[in-house]
């Protein structure tokens, strides 16, 4: 099978018609297969923040 082949079934298998897989760039196609990617942990300064923000009642 061509790359194309493989790369167009692994975007049916996530949800993408043909029409949408050839409207893709190449960025979206790398975010779209780049698989999961972990957050950074909160830092002191951003947990603060969102205390600020959001307080508990």
């Amino acid at each position: 099978m061509t790359p194309w082949g493989e790369m167009m079934q692994a975007a049916a298998r996530m949800g993408v018609g043909p029409e949408g897989f050839w409207r893709l760039s190449l960025k979206e196609w790398r975010m779209l297969t780049a698989g999961s990617v972990q957050a950074a942990p909160l830092g002191r300064s951003e947990l603060d923040r969102m205390r600020e923000m959001w307080p508990d009642g």
